[in-house]
């Protein structure tokens, strides 16, 4: 039996079609400096690119 990588778990999400999500980088400090149009970018959640996205779901085998 596989088991989960809780590490990943922690770090990505999938959604109820497959799709694999991740979080933006960058809005934990340091925000004076960036734009507002820059941290509401970073608000949403990001696809991942296939490739990633397949080990990912290997990794976490019962989401």
């Amino acid at each position: 039996m596989q088991k989960t990588k809780k590490s990943i778990v922690k770090r990505f999400k999938i959604t109820g079609s497959g799709k694999v999500l991740r979080r933006s980088p960058g809005k934990r400090h340091l925000l004076s400096a960036k734009s507002i149009k820059q941290k509401r970018a970073m608000a949403h959640d990001k696809a991942v690119a296939p490739g990633v996205a397949a080990n990912v779901k290997k990794a976490i085998p019962f989401a």
